[in-house]
């Protein structure tokens, strides 16, 4: 949401990397909430999907330490990596970052989940010069 303001706003975007900036330009494009993690500083190799518990420590990036109760979070096995509102210090994307993990948010269909993958896609070829894509698409039961 902050990234939306900002554009509507007029203001200029922050210019971060090229990891991160073409993950911003594919939340602007697509209008969905996304996530981009350094892979290789996940702990235990997992990532699952809950709510902030009060007190729960979270070191967003520039940010400090943030309030995340009650919000989604991503965690590995050390804690939080990522809400809606930041990702933490510890799993940011830098210049040194060598494998992205990038969790695009879809809570409801601002634009077709194929044509953000392949817009996702077609920026990290060009611009990243990634290889070796894998694409998972996790769609939980419907209740």
């Amino acid at each position: 949401e902050a990234l939306s303001r900002r554009a509507v706003k007029g203001l200029e975007l922050y210019r971060i990397n090229t990891l991160v900036d073409l993950i911003n330009l594919v939340s602007l494009q697509s209008g969905y909430s996304i996530g981009g993690f350094d892979a290789d500083r996940i702990e235990g190799g997992v990532m699952t999907l809950g709510v902030g518990r009060e007190g729960e420590p979270f070191e967003g990036i520039g940010r400090g330490e943030l309030n995340i109760a009650h919000m989604p979070v991503y965690r590995d096995a050390v804690g939080g990596v990522g809400t809606p509102t930041s990702d933490n210090e510890r799993t940011k994307l830098g210049l040194d970052t060598t494998h992205l993990l990038m969790c695009i948010n879809v809570y409801g269909e601002e634009m077709p989940i194929d044509d953000t993958v392949a817009l996702t896609l077609s920026l990290l070829e060009k611009y990243a010069d990634a290889s070796d894509i894998k694409v998972d698409i996790y769609k939980p039961e419907k209740r």
